[in-house]
């Protein structure tokens, strides 16, 4: 005899399913490792950006720098999105829409105004400074997921960021040279709030477009808006040496396209929070290469903030440890609701 008879109850109404996120119906990588690979090259390709601007911008100004960089990044994307084109048989498949729209604003927003405000920054404020006002955006991309993408804020992703916070800051510190003014405070702080922005943004558009799509169209969109400044651009590389142009083409090819694909393709699988914490590795790679290509020793504070922020990253992007196999934890996984246990059907001494 069924518990329902033996209790006069009616059988309990099973829940209905949930509809999978986009986020669920995403194939896994084919490889764990492969998301945090990217998440690596991009990290050591924007830190040497940071060296190949401070090198290139005595001969370009902000504007023309951004669009250099931009052509030679769109130019390399474009050949990419070629080549897989002709390898899967397949064009790429463009969004439409408010989604179209939300990639260009997207692009328009990271890959030009980004580009542009971090080079006039640059020009008001030593590298340690600006340093640690871009690496605020990790931070305040957090604190975006949290609040726009239902990331949470989890206990270690908050200890982490301030401690990596710490370390940028003990960088800056160390290797700031006062060269800094209201109006370059001011722009590097705008720079973080763009990054931020488009960081959290991009998570949403990946729900909707492949990374190296977005990637392409976002960067043909920040050619359009740093295309006021090609005259600049044509007068100064006649006039710049061919290691300035280089430098200018490197920064397009390898911190742009490069990094800004795997970039994307870390952000598909990773959550936005715990993706921007990792950047926190760019101030000690920056040093690195700083002390290597330019032969700037790094003070001791200098070295100690850059084992901070290596803390400070290990701890906000360390995963949790999986948890036994429970009725609820499985339903908190899937998302649905774990059945009640049934209730002990009554002795029979007791009828």
């Amino acid at each position: 005899m069924s518990e329902s008879r033996q209790t006069g109850g009616a059988e309990p109404a099973t829940p209905p399913p949930m509809a999978p996120s986009s986020a669920e119906l995403r194939p896994a990588p084919r490889h764990a490792a492969l998301p945090v690979l990217a998440a690596g090259v991009t990290v050591t390709l924007w830190a040497s950006a940071f060296v190949g601007i401070r090198a290139a911008g005595h001969d370009f100004s902000p504007g023309a720098l951004a669009l250099g960089r931009l052509l030679a990044g769109a130019a390399a994307l474009t050949a990419i999105v070629g080549a897989h084109a002709a390898w899967t048989r397949r064009p790429p498949r463009l969004p439409r829409g408010r989604v179209l729209a939300g990639a260009i604003a997207w692009g328009a927003a990271w890959f030009g105004a980004y580009n542009l405000v971090l080079n006039q920054a640059e020009q008001h404020l030593d590298a340690g400074t600006t340093a640690l006002l871009v690496n605020t955006a990790p931070a305040l991309v957090a604190l975006f997921a949290g609040l726009l993408l239902g990331e949470g804020f989890p206990r270690r992703l908050l200890i982490g960021v301030a401690l990596a916070f710490g370390g940028v800051a003990l960088i800056a510190s160390g290797t700031s040279s006062g060269m800094g003014d209201g109006a370059g405070v001011a722009l590097g702080l705008i720079a973080a709030l763009l990054y931020a922005a488009s960081a959290t943004g991009q998570k949403r558009l990946l729900d909707h477009v492949d990374a190296l799509t977005l990637t392409w169209i976002g960067c043909l969109a920040g050619v359009v808006a740093a295309l006021p400044f090609a005259p600049e651009l044509f007068r100064q590389a006649a006039a710049a040496p061919p290691s300035a142009t280089l430098t200018m083409v490197y920064l397009g090819v390898f911190p742009t396209a490069v990094a800004f694909l795997t970039w994307g393709y870390a952000l598909t699988y990773v959550t936005a929070g715990r993706l921007a914490a990792s950047t926190y590795l760019s101030p000690p790679l920056v040093i690195a290469i700083s002390w290597l290509a330019l032969s700037e020793a790094p003070v001791p504070l200098a070295l100690a903030g850059g084992v901070v922020c290596l803390v400070g990253v290990a701890v906000a992007t360390r995963r949790r440890r999986a948890r036994a196999a429970t009725p609820a934890a499985a339903a908190e996984r899937t998302g649905h609701r774990a059945a009640a246990p049934p209730e002990p059907t009554p002795a029979r001494g007791h009828e």
